[in-house]
């Protein structure tokens, strides 16, 4: 089983001149704990459950690419883009770049968005659900046409793009963030990599809808990596986290990424560190017996990095 941290809140001791110091420490820390992954959140104001609106922010690409020169070693992504927040084309570039800069360390971690007050008040694009959907399948279609030997036009019906040359070229994974079942998990099994469920949602019956999207598509189930996000309270000790991500693998779940209350204190790292280090042997129901992951290069649907 994997483990990853995900960074949601920059509120720290000595304020936002720390900032930078104290999220190197994560990203080092991360790095040196043994993690698989390190995420960010795509938002631009912090969402509530997090803190306060006003709390301070990064935006997602300009922090992974800050932590992609830090490390060595952690696949770097974010949990999850808004897919209205960036034009396609601009999204697959920054995504391409941190890829080539970190050696192909890079996930494409997508959704449909969902935070309006921050769109509205940054003066950006957020249209209806249903029509978030259909961009974020265009944004997914394109992805996997600058993704290949191709430079040829697309024409959809939200985004237009003339020459879809992309270069450096790239192949990074693709996530899918959420757990709507006609919706997002459809999109999962036609065209990601991996997906991501919330602590909490019913994780049998979602992978089971999942399976069967794949089914219908021809897809292999397997070839999917299943990752769920999971909030560490503060205090809760190694065993603890143990025994949960435990019970997660006994329902599919291949890789645990974390929030802890505040990721750059010595302790939060040791507590990951160690905990990386007990699950690395559990194999999640599903995986047994199959030799672990492979670091392969493919296509962005079931071909991608794998590791």
């Amino acid at each position: 089983m994997k483990l990853g941290l995900t960074c949601p809140r920059f509120t720290w001791p000595g304020g936002d001149a720390a900032i930078a110091e104290r999220f190197a420490a994560v990203a080092r820390g991360a790095d040196e704990a043994g993690l698989h992954s390190l995420w960010v959140m795509d938002h631009f104001f912090q969402i509530p459950n997090f803190g306060s609106v006003e709390d301070p922010m990064l935006e997602a690409y300009g922090a992974l690419s800050y932590a992609a020169a830090l490390t060595s070693r952690l696949t770097l992504g974010a949990l999850v883009t808004g897919v209205p927040y960036r034009a396609p084309g601009l999204l697959i570039k920054q995504v391409s770049t941190l890829d080539a800069l970190s050696g192909g360390r890079a996930v494409l971690g997508i959704g449909a968005g969902w935070y309006e007050d921050e769109a509205r008040g940054l003066g950006l694009p957020f249209p209806p659900l249903g029509e978030r959907f259909e961009r974020l399948e265009e944004t997914l279609r394109i992805a996997r046409q600058m993704w290949s030997d191709t430079d040829q036009p697309y024409e959809g019906r939200h985004y237009r793009l003339a020459r879809t040359l992309n270069a450096p070229q790239a192949r990074p994974r693709v996530l899918i963030g959420g757990s709507g079942e006609r919706r997002t998990l459809r999109l999962v099994a036609e065209y990601a990599d991996a997906c991501n469920l919330l602590h909490g949602a019913d994780v049998p019956r979602k992978l089971g809808v999942l399976r069967a999207h794949c089914e219908r598509l021809g897809r292999p189930y397997e070839e999917i990596e299943k990752t769920l996000h999971l909030r560490v309270p503060d205090g809760q000790s190694v065993e603890e986290s143990a025994r949960i991500c435990g019970e997660l693998a006994a329902q599919g779940i291949d890789h645990v990424i974390v929030a802890m209350p505040d990721a750059a204190a010595p302790s939060s790292l040791a507590h990951l560190a160690e905990l990386a280090d007990r699950i690395s042997s559990v194999a999640p129901a599903g995986r047994r017996g199959q030799g672990g992951h492979q670091k392969t290069k493919g296509t962005p649907t079931g071909g991608g990095r794998v590791g």
